[in-house]
């Protein structure tokens, strides 16, 4: 410590501009009230402005991702190899999954914890959805 001595409060000086000597540590923590303005608080709108857009930039980016994403695996839409039509738990971990392929095969899948299973090949016409009745039929006056 006594080799720093010599050494330490020239330092000290030349950090604080002070070539002379020393400078009290407190005249380096209090501004210099002419050359230092106190900044401007931020307006609500711009506050709000800093929040939002760096969220929507980051929304956007996401968004992106997963299109480029879909486009390259293909895995959704309309033109995907296999689409799920209709699950229906039946367990805890047991599953009936109606799945159509692109051809318009429609077949039945049990799908256990460990398993996969075909039950049965289903007919378009299996799958179809039944005909709905009219929701407002012409009722007579009378």
């Amino acid at each position: 410590m006594d080799i720093l001595r010599p050494i330490l409060p020239s330092a000290l000086a030349a950090l604080a501009g002070n070539a002379t000597g020393w400078l009290p540590l407190a005249a380096l923590a209090a501004p210099d009230p002419a050359g230092v303005q106190a900044a401007e608080p931020l307006s609500v709108a711009g506050e709000v402005m800093g929040i939002l857009l760096p969220l929507a930039l980051v929304i956007v980016v996401l968004v992106a991702v997963l299109y480029l994403v879909r486009r390259r695996f293909g895995l959704t839409g309309q033109d995907a190899p296999l689409s799920i039509l209709q699950i229906l738990p039946v367990g805890s971990r047991e599953r009936i999954v109606v799945v159509k392929a692109r051809s318009g095969r429609v077949f039945v899948v049990g799908v256990g914890a460990q398993t996969v299973n075909l039950i049965t090949n289903l007919e378009q016409s299996d799958v179809a959805p039944a005909a709905t009745p009219d929701p407002d039929p012409q009722i007579p006056s009378s």
